[in-house]
This record gives C-alpha cells, structure tokens and sequence, in this order.
C-alpha cells in the first residue's frame, strides 16, 4: 500500500513538473528564445 502511495505521488510530481517546463517553453516569443530556453533546460538536467 506504502509503495502505491510513492508511486502514484511521484506519477503526480513528474506530471506536475512537466507541465511546469512546457509552459515555460510555450511562453517563448520566438524560436530563438525556445531554443535558449530547451538549452538552458538540458544544460541544467533537466530532460525534455
């Protein structure tokens, strides 16, 4: 019951932070800044 519990919170927080990071993405005003963004992103580890 323990190890549900961790994995349907983990399977929250991932999601959660997803949506975090394309929203991020999405609010980018061209695609040079999206690039420096996914970059910036990757450099950091972070995976897209």
């Amino acid at each position: 019951m323990f190890a549900y519990l961790l994995e349907k919170l983990s399977t929250w927080f991932e999601t959660a932070e997803r949506s975090r990071r394309e929203a991020y993405l999405a609010s980018s005003s061209d695609i040079v800044q999206l690039e420096q963004r996914i970059r910036s992103l990757e450099t950091n580890g972070y995976s897209l």
